[in-house]
């Protein structure tokens, strides 16, 4: 028995890095899964592998930024599953890194529309399906950049992971009352391809190793651990929280 048996799941951003790990943690716990992201060939080796252990996902290929591809996840949850019980908005792009007074309309905007506005899209056609069900998690990924700790480079993707966290604190307001909950994850430094093109020389890994008070960046099957407590029972009474799960990054001065 899986902690989200009988539960129906979508997760973006679900081809690589905390995507696909939380994909493939939530079916291990009995979930039905639904994913999405814009390369169908990841997305289909990433259901074959779920289906091979016993679990059950579709893949919607598509770019979640627009808002049809964001109604038809949920439509495909409803129809080949039945409904709607959680929904990892976890799609995101550091976007064109360039000091803030270099960035164009253009790179803002795209930015911006990846990392913030998809995850508008996405809510506002999975909540209706969750208060049918009488109950729901809703859980976004965000970072400490933006948060506690400002990077050069970064301002739009900063912005708009930032405004994540009001998004949730707003969600979890208006949805209480029914049942349904919002969370947004902090997520620290990860072993993902973002992650790694940020830290691409070795002596860039060693600088944000040492940021963390763990001296390591996390594993992505550490942050799908943090995204299925949220997803489960065992946080039912968590809702509107900013959940660092950062290594200890936010309060690290050594």
């Amino acid at each position: 028995m899986g902690i989200l048996d009988n539960k129906v799941a979508i997760v973006t951003g679900a081809s690589s890095g905390i995507g696909r790990a939380t994909a493939k943690l939530f079916a291990r716990e009995g979930a039905k899964v639904v994913v999405t992201a814009r390369r169908s060939t990841e997305l289909d080796k990433l259901v074959e592998e779920i289906e091979k252990t016993g679990g059950q996902a579709i893949a919607v290929t598509g770019d979640i930024g627009d808002e049809d591809t964001a109604e038809l996840l949920t439509a495909k949850a409803v129809e080949r599953f039945g409904g709607l019980d959680i929904a990892f908005n976890n799609a995101g792009s550091l976007g064109e890194m360039k000091p803030a007074s270099d960035l164009s309309a253009d790179d803002w905007r795209n930015t911006v529309e990846t990392n913030l506005t998809s995850a508008f899209f996405c809510v506002k056609h999975q909540i209706p399906a969750m208060i049918l069900r009488g109950r729901g998690s809703l859980i976004f990924t965000s970072t400490f950049v933006g948060h506690n700790v400002g990077f050069p480079g970064m301002a739009a993707y900063a912005s708009a992971k930032a405004g994540l966290i009001g998004l949730t604190r707003v969600l979890a307001v208006e949805l209480g009352a029914k049942d349904v909950r919002a969370n947004v994850i902090l997520a620290g430094g990860t072993d993902t391809p973002m992650g790694r093109s940020v830290a691409n020389t070795p002596e860039t890994l060693s600088f944000v190793e040492n940021l963390h008070a763990l001296k390591r960046i996390a594993k992505p099957e550490e942050i799908a651990k943090a995204a299925l407590y949220l997803a489960s029972d065992a946080s039912s009474f968590v809702t509107g929280s900013a959940f660092s799960v950062d290594g200890g990054v936010s309060i690290c001065r050594t």
